[in-house]
């Protein structure tokens, strides 16, 4: 599974990328956390308002950070059965 996590850098960017880390060691999967930066990669989702997570190439939230257990959902909703 990879997740993608997009946005500049921003402060709400850096904890969605936190939330996430801590709802894969909670789901103890093995995920690839990634980092998109690059504004161009991140419009190329159609993504209008950061941050952003994205699930094996599907974005699933946008403009806000969900808490860890809505990610955790997110990501369980996501997994191969």
């Amino acid at each position: 599974m990879i997740i993608k996590v997009l946005g500049p850098g921003c402060t709400n960017c850096k904890n969605l990328e936190r939330v996430t880390k801590e709802a894969v060691a909670e789901l103890g999967i093995d995920a690839r956390i990634e980092k998109v930066e690059d504004y161009a990669e991140i419009m190329g989702y159609g993504v209008m308002s950061t941050p952003a997570l994205v699930i094996d190439e599907t974005v699933v939230s946008s403009g806000r950070v969900p808490k860890v257990a809505e990610v955790r959902a997110l990501i369980s909703a996501a997994a191969p059965a």
